[in-house]
Parts: C-alpha cells; structure tokens; sequence
C-alpha cells in the first residue's frame, strides 16, 4: 500500500485485447474484404489505403459490435446462470421506435381522481338526462306530487268561486229586501 496521502492510479485498469480476438478480428476483416473484392463495390486499393490508416478505429469499433452482440462472461460467469431482477441490461432503442412511442403515449392519461371526476360528471349530466324525460323515481314522485298540488288547486279555485257566487246571490237578496223594505221598485 502507498504511503502518503495521495495515490497513484497509473496503470490501474489497463485492458489487454487477447490474441484470440485478434485472430477473429483479422479473419473478419479478411472476410469483408474478400466480400467486397467479388461483390465489386470498392477498389482493393481504397481498402489497402483505408485499412492502413484506419486500423485503430476499426478496431475499436469492431469491439463494440462483438460487445453488442454477446457480452463476454468475467470470471465464473458462464459456469453459474444467476438471473438477477435489478440488472438492466443497456439496449441500444432505435429512434423509429421511440417515435411510435411518443405517438401512442401523445395521448395523455388521466390520473384516477381525474377519471373519477369524468365519471361523477357524466354520471349527473346522464342523471340530469333521465330526469328531464321523466325516467328516474326520483321524476316519477315529482310528477305525482306535481298532479296532485294541481288538483288541489283545482279544487280550490272551484271551491272559491262557488263562495264568491253565493256571496254575490247573498248580497243581491240583501239589496232587493232593502229595496223592498224601502218601498222602492226593483227592475
């Protein structure tokens, strides 16, 4: 351990390709190059050149393809299969997909006490429907009630006009014996 209280990490995570995956890079390299020669699409003389100066960053990218598609196992990992649930594996997601996505979740959705106030509303507007047509209980009594304060006042009206007449034949046989008591003549 160093002493002191700072430490040194040069040198600390130096990876090392293995001559194995040398070998199957220039094989693979080999192959593309022997695929383009028959297919005719570039000159071997472009591929030379190309190969010569981009060697590093074919190299590189290569690794990242063969990472991509299978992950290489550390230590014991391919002997014991352990499937943790909390281990997201990292996918590369194609921007057609994410489009989909955003389209079918352009539409928002609502919350459940938004949901449950939808419902509530257009639970009173149907409500509100039925009882105008006169198809709920609750507009039948009403209706009940309603024939019924009408005739009572139907009664009513009848019951007071029949007063209002009798006070009115009272009051003329009143007059005509005032009259006649007064000796007058009544027409």
């Amino acid at each position: 351990m160093p002493r002191g209280k700072y430490t040194n990490h040069k040198g600390k995570h130096r990876q090392f390709t293995n001559p194995e995956e040398i070998e199957e890079q220039m094989k693979r390299k080999e192959k593309e190059r022997k695929w383009r020669e028959e297919r005719g699409d570039a000159s071997s003389s472009e591929d030379e050149a190309k190969g010569k100066s981009d060697t590093v960053s074919e190299s590189e990218t290569s690794e990242e393809e063969s990472e991509e598609e299978t992950v290489k196992a550390k230590g014991v990992e391919n002997l014991i299969h352990v499937e943790n649930p909390n281990r997201v594996q990292k996918k590369a997601k194609k921007l057609s997909t994410l489009n989909e996505n955003v389209k079918v979740a352009s539409k928002p959705e609502l919350s459940r006490r938004e949901r449950e106030e939808l419902d509530r509303q257009r639970a009173q507007a149907n409500y509100q429907r039925l009882h105008a047509e006169g198809k709920t209980e609750e507009a039948r009594a009403d209706l009940a009630r309603l024939a019924i304060i009408k005739q009572q006042r139907a009664d009513a009206a009848k019951r007071r006009e029949e007063e209002k007449k009798l006070k009115e034949a009272a009051k003329q046989t009143k007059t005509a014996q005032v009259q006649k008591a007064l000796g007058k003549k009544t027409t």
